[in-house]
């Protein structure tokens, strides 16, 4: 049976003992999805999986749901998205520099992520590195008074980075174009500031970073300050760790707990991994 051991302060886990490549029955997966919510973030070092034994693998944890970014989908699985800086005849094979600032996954849709899977197929000799940071110890270490005066805000989101909208940055997110819009119905969205977790019920700051343009009911300037301060609280070191990938690494993230960031990699130095994303079965709660 699977086994982990913990790598980060507070979350985070490299599993043993499991190889992703085969059917995994009811009791295995039991497993894994005891040590996912226990430690929020899961690698699995070494596999070797195809599309679609990692699309196996994706199933046991949500219904994928492709990315709006429909140009960097998988040739023949629209539920991966390639995530590369590899170009082939001048034209890129990939999203490059996608998520390079702390954020939670399709938080900008009304039904968000659940969980995200990266499928590491080429590394980089620097660089690369997945970080992530635990919005629930976070929570939980806030002063009580901060603590009363949240709970129960609603936070306005939009697609992309909201502390850097300028279009030519690398750290700002790859616009969509009109159609994908409206195929997707992108526009503000509504998701609590703090909500509960859909399956242990434990309370996390959610997506203070990354899309979250405001707070309803509050002056912006007054919303912008509150973000900015609970994602420089949930962001310390004490609440980090990274994942260094090797070839065929895969890791696989709670995304109503954790913010993620990405590192940039210089782009003549070539990367790739494949993303899926599982959404949540019901829109977040308080």
């Amino acid at each position: 049976m699977p086994r982990a051991a913990r790598t980060g302060n507070t979350m985070g886990a490299e599993v043993t003992g499991a190889d992703l490549s085969r059917a995994m029955e009811e009791a295995q997966f039991a497993a894994v999805q005891a040590l996912f919510l226990e430690h929020r973030v899961l690698v699995f070092r070494g596999q070797k999986l195809t599309a679609p034994q990692f699309l196996s693998f994706s199933r046991h944890f949500g219904i994928a749901e492709p990315h709006v970014l429909d140009q960097f989908h998988h040739p023949d699985y629209s539920d991966i998205l390639i995530l590369s800086n590899v170009k082939k005849h001048g034209k890129p094979t990939g999203l490059a520099d996608g998520g390079t600032y702390w954020h939670s996954d399709y938080s900008y849709l009304e039904i968000p992520a659940r969980a995200t899977l990266l499928y590491s197929i080429e590394v980089p000799s620097v660089g690369g590195d997945t970080l992530f940071a635990d919005q629930v110890t976070a929570y939980e270490d806030l002063p009580d008074s901060m603590k009363r005066r949240i709970d129960g805000l609603v936070a306005i989101h939009h697609y992309g980075n909201r502390d850097d909208h300028d279009l030519s940055s690398r750290t700002v997110a790859y616009p969509p174009d009109e159609r994908q819009k409206r195929l997707r119905g992108i526009t503000l969205i509504k998701h609590p500031l703090v909500r509960r977790h859909p399956l242990t019920g434990r309370k996390a700051l959610y997506a203070v970073s990354g899309t979250s343009v405001g707070i309803e009911g509050m002056p912006q300037d007054e919303a912008l300050d509150l973000l900015r301060e609970l994602a420089r609280h949930s962001t310390q070191e004490k609440y980090c760790f990274s994942v260094r990938y090797g070839v065929g690494d895969v890791v696989v993230w709670d995304n109503a707990a954790v913010l993620h960031s990405a590192t940039l990699v210089d782009p003549d130095d070539p990367r790739t991994l494949w993303r899926i994303t599982v959404k949540e079965r019901e829109r977040p709660r308080a």
